[in-house]
């Protein structure tokens, strides 16, 4: 709760609702946490809102009870998501933090994520350390990480476990780590609208807000504060939208010259798929994004019944089966054939169907 504040009868009943739809047995986690001391949190690379509000939730929680805690993420928090971290706890492996400080821990806890490709060079890491490994994630596709996984796909968000872990084993949660948890929720599921939000969703949502989460702020910093140069970015993706399959498919692209171009940076990608979901009949759609090395960043969107992360995992990617990603070799125009190839008898399917 806020510091001074006292739980509603509406907020205990919502905790006992939550607590009595759990899937997940949290008390072997509770015993690792309470029979360690050094936590070292990480997740995967181009952290999202959920990856990096989950971080700070569960590093909270850990430091309230007295754990001495470091966050170290392959990659940088992109600039738009910074007001996540206010007290600027999240390292970047090589800059902030070493590889030799990334090890010196005695429990690795995983979020958002359970794919070796996704961690990069913090998976050699892991698969150097002899500390307990853990996974916290919601993700479909898996690989064996030789940690102990706990894993709900069925949860909107890897930062909705995160607070049910807290509620499960009573641990405090404050404002700031209510504020971080409720922005990885309302990202991962477009503020409450993708068919992954449940009544339990909501019911986090709600409890969130009565810890000091504040949904109007957080839009505001999240959705309205784009650059002018992400603007223009955006309307190149528009302006290249295409259709396929009747209108069922669309999808766009970004080539790494854009971003000199408009004066964009890589992060101004994000949400960008989301787009092509917005046209009439889109029942799937998918954005290409050309790197620096000219490989190329496939995302995926679908609606429900199209499972976009087995067409990613065709690939060697993954993801859920609504929004998924990988990443192919490039020039665009080969990766756009591949794709185009593997979505095929998905299309045909869905089309046969009558969209």
């Amino acid at each position: 709760m806020v510091e001074g504040a006292t739980p509603s009868a509406n907020f205990v009943h919502r905790q006992y609702q939550l607590e009595k739809r759990m899937t997940i047995d949290w008390e072997p986690l509770g015993k690792i946490i309470n029979d360690h001391q050094r936590f070292v949190l990480t997740s995967h690379v181009r952290p999202d809102a959920d990856a990096l509000g989950s971080e700070i939730g569960m590093a909270r929680i850990l430091v309230a009870l007295g754990k001495q805690v470091k966050i170290v993420n392959q990659s940088p928090t992109p600039p738009r998501l910074g007001f996540i971290d206010t007290e600027g706890w999240i390292c970047q492996l090589g800059k902030q933090a070493t590889a030799e400080e990334a090890l010196d821990t005695d429990v690795h806890i995983i979020l958002d994520t359970s794919a070796w490709g996704q961690l990069q060079d913090m998976g050699k890491i892991l698969g150097k350390t002899d500390a307990v490994k853990v996974v916290i994630d919601h993700h479909v596709s898996s690989d064996d990480l030789g940690a102990i996984v706990f894993k709900n796909t069925a949860a909107a968000a890897t930062g909705e476990m995160v607070y049910e872990l807290a509620v499960a084993l009573g641990y405090t949660v404050d404002a700031i780590a209510a504020t971080a948890l409720y922005c990885a929720i309302v990202t991962d599921t477009g503020w409450f609208r993708f068919p992954s939000s449940t009544v339990n969703t909501m019911r986090v949502g709600a409890a969130l807000m009565e810890l000091g989460a504040n949904p109007a702020a957080l839009y505001e910093q999240l959705y309205e504060q784009y650059s002018l140069a992400r603007m223009r970015l955006a309307g190149r993706s528009l302006q290249r939208i295409t259709p396929e399959f009747d209108g069922l498919l669309t999808h766009t692209y970004i080539r790494w010259d854009d971003y000199a171009e408009t004066g964009a940076v890589p992060p101004d990608t994000e949400d960008l798929v989301n787009e092509c979901m917005r046209i009439a009949g889109a029942q799937a759609a998918f954005i290409l994004i050309e790197q620096s090395n000219r490989q190329v960043k496939c995302s995926f969107r679908s609606r429900v019944g199209i499972n976009v992360a087995a067409v990613a995992e065709q690939f060697g990617g993954g993801g859920h089966q609504q929004a998924a990603g990988t990443i192919l070799p490039g020039p665009i125009s080969d990766a756009r054939q591949k794709v185009l190839a593997a979505l095929r008898p998905v299309m045909e399917q869905v089309k046969k169907a009558g969209g």
